[in-house]
């Protein structure tokens, strides 16, 4: 195939890179910073740059934050041979991703969203790897409606560049989810390093300080964008989590090691039993 991807940062130039490594596909990319399509054509990510004849391409993959993705998408659906692949990589879809797959509808074309669940703690194309998605979940979010030949494409270009696990869901199940499991991780990190004490914390933290922190890093005009874009969910986990978290500080000032104990046992065993559900749930 002959495969578009727009938006060279972490993600867009990881998938090239990965896509040049494992797979025989013909790459092109595009940037709205050229000196990033001249690195990648330098160090071979990309095959060419985009020259603008959309009449070759096969798929195109956007790596744009979601308002970007959905105007770009707008401004070049009408110039696609009929038939086009479309998907993105947001962090969210719900409503963006039913924008996206009418546009798709009134052009002759099919979307399917995706979701590679990797990254790293910091982003742009200087940061992109060809292994980023090596042993990745990777989450397909398709229609009833969707093309299920583009489905199928998607999922074995997934596995090709290295995805483990495959998860299909619909859009609106998918923003449900990633509040719990990416984006309230990333409010507690970037709540947790506030603390003063982080000033004086070189030689007394290990590798649970390092999981707590890592995801602080994060961009904060895409992040900032993706909670607000899934507010109703992400303020549903955010909520439940304070209130967890109020019966530990309850337990604390009252001294009540009976209660304190009991809240770590109960946190201890839900673990115990999603690592069994994890270990039993097949690749």
């Amino acid at each position: 195939m002959n495969i578009l991807t727009v938006g060279l940062g972490l993600i867009g130039g990881s998938f090239c890179k990965a896509l040049k490594k494992y797979t025989d596909n013909r790459v092109i990319g595009t940037d709205k910073d050229k000196s990033v399509e001249e690195r990648a054509l330098s160090d071979n990510s990309i095959d060419e740059a985009f020259s603008g004849d959309f009449s070759e391409i096969d798929l195109i993959v956007i790596c744009l934050y979601p308002d970007a993705a959905e105007k770009y998408f707008i401004s070049v659906a009408d110039k696609l041979k009929k038939g086009t692949v479309i998907t993105d990589v947001c962090g969210i879809k719900g409503e963006f991703a039913e924008k996206m797959n009418t546009i798709a509808i009134e052009n002759g074309l099919d979307y399917v969203g995706v979701h590679p669940m990797a990254g790293r703690e910091f982003g742009g194309y200087e940061n992109s790897i060809a292994d980023l998605f090596q042993n990745s979940n990777f989450i397909l979010t398709p229609f009833q409606n969707s093309n299920e030949k583009a489905v199928e494409m998607l999922k074995k270009l997934a596995i090709e560049i290295g995805a483990k696990k495959l998860v299909v869901t619909t859009p609106y199940e998918h923003d449900k989810i990633i509040a719990y499991t990416s984006q309230l991780a990333h409010v507690v990190s970037s709540a947790y390093v506030k603390s003063p004490v982080i000033e004086k914390e070189c030689g007394f933290s290990g590798g649970s300080f390092q999981d707590m922190t890592r995801i602080a890093t994060m961009n904060e005009e895409m992040w900032s964008t993706l909670f607000l874009q899934n507010k109703a969910n992400l303020l549903d986990e955010l909520n439940t989590l304070i209130s967890n978290l109020n019966k530990y500080s309850k337990a604390l000032e009252e001294n009540d090691k009976e209660a304190l104990s009991a809240l770590i046992k109960e946190g201890k065993e839900i673990k115990k039993q999603n690592l069994k559900n994890r270990l039993g749930q097949p690749n």
